[in-house]
């Protein structure tokens, strides 16, 4: 099947989370993306936990290359894959490719509509820029810490990846961006994403709060603005993850009222506005806990949804992977690696209807070497037998 971005060929080179999540949401709708990465090492994720999980995590849909950058053959072969690529991606430190020779400079004359995507903590330039960074540094630098956790706690990092896979979403925009650019002008770009402006990107509602109080955001714990019910809430049996999160709107307020089995709320004048219910909101509190006690989360969730009332199970992790919703929709899906074996994961959440994403396991290092330099190089299955010998591939 004709896939979105069939047709556009991409070089992976970076490791960890960032780019390797950019480059396999490129990969899930089409693109051909090749890892490439040092002979005998490969990404630094390869060695993570000891289990590979955190690799297969961020590298589905791709084909495997080594190539050593620092060998002259290896610099041969680089820029002959450069000539016939459409977009190059890395995440090395600020400069690492100017000093091997191979920085934007070089290889727009080499490719003059190659699209340069970088991945940097700060960026290129700016006071920081020699900084590095990972994602709790973006999200302390970003301001997301300071404003999430509850207020008598400190600075807390939220482990959704928004420093790290954020940045990988907001350069998949960017190289899309780049590539309809080119449509136009036939010229290539450079593409720069840095991992604090991804987080300030995604944490502006935050940064209006400030503007609107004129001092900076306090932590508020679960609790949203002043709107009540806009919070979680204890359910049965009482575990550590045994919450439900309600958020009924005023128009809803009558509703929800009456789901909890108390309608006579929403015409007392204690209750009846959002202003009154925030001047009674440990009364209006303990109502509602009383309801959401006497149910589990999931029970709660399904009798306020009946309703029309926003609201969620706090699951974890393995309630996620077991969610039925998110298997029916393919957001988790199973794959065989062949030196892990079966394994969990997550599926593309981008769904195309005319090319939908089918979900292939990730290269095991330098997999596809010898295919990947015969195709586009002609380098032939004896040379890359040398090579190997050389440390070249």
């Amino acid at each position: 099947m004709q896939k979105a971005l069939s047709g556009i060929r991409v070089i992976d080179m970076t490791h960890n989370q960032a780019g390797p999540a950019c480059a396999q949401i490129l990969a899930w709708l089409g693109a051909e993306v090749i890892k490439l990465e040092e002979p005998g090492k490969g990404d630094i994720a390869r060695a993570q936990a000891g289990d590979q999980l955190f690799f297969l995590s961020f590298n589905a849909n791709k084909r495997g290359l080594t190539l050593n950058l620092k060998s002259d053959e290896g610099k041969a072969l680089f820029k002959q894959l450069i000539e016939k690529s459409d977009v190059l991606l890395e995440n090395f430190s600020p400069g690492a490719l100017d000093r091997l020779a191979l920085g934007y400079d070089v290889l727009k004359e080499i490719n003059p509509g190659l699209i340069y995507a970088t991945i940097k903590g700060f960026g290129t330039y700016g006071p920081h820029s020699d900084f590095k960074s990972f994602e709790p540094i973006a999200q302390a630098m970003g301001g997301a810490m300071s404003v999430t956790g509850f207020p008598e706690n400190p600075p807390t990092f939220t482990w959704p990846s928004i420093g790290d896979s954020g940045t990988g979403m907001h350069m998949v925009i960017g190289i899309l961006a780049a590539l309809q650019q080119r449509h136009a002008t036939g010229k290539g770009q450079v593409v720069e994403v840095a991992m604090q402006d991804a987080v300030v990107n995604l944490i502006r509602i935050s940064l209006r709060e400030h503007q609107r109080r004129g001092e900076a955001m306090p932590r508020g714990g679960n609790q949203l603005g002043k709107n009540i019910p806009a919070s979680t809430f204890p359910c049965s049996p009482g575990g550590s993850n045994d919450y439900v999160y309600i958020l009924a709107q005023q128009h809803m307020w009558a509703d929800f009222a009456a789901a909890i089995g108390r309608p006579e709320l929403a015409q007392d004048p204690k209750f009846d506005t959002p202003e009154a219910r925030w001047e009674n909101r440990e009364e209006i509190t303990d109502i509602i806990e009383a309801w959401t006690l006497r149910h589990t989360k999931f029970e709660a969730m399904e009798a306020l949804a009946a309703a029309g009332i926003p609201c969620g199970a706090c699951q974890d992790t393995a309630e996620v992977l077991a969610d039925p919703h998110l298997v029916a929709r393919e957001m988790i899906v199973d794959l065989d690696y062949p030196a892990y074996g079966d394994f969990q994961t997550v599926g593309c959440p981008i769904k195309l209807s005319d090319s939908p994403a089918e979900i292939t396991r990730p290269p095991e290092l330098g997999e596809h070497t010898e295919a990947i330099l015969g195709e586009l190089c002609g380098v032939s299955p004896e040379d890359v037998t040398r090579m190997k010998g050389d440390g070249v591939v």
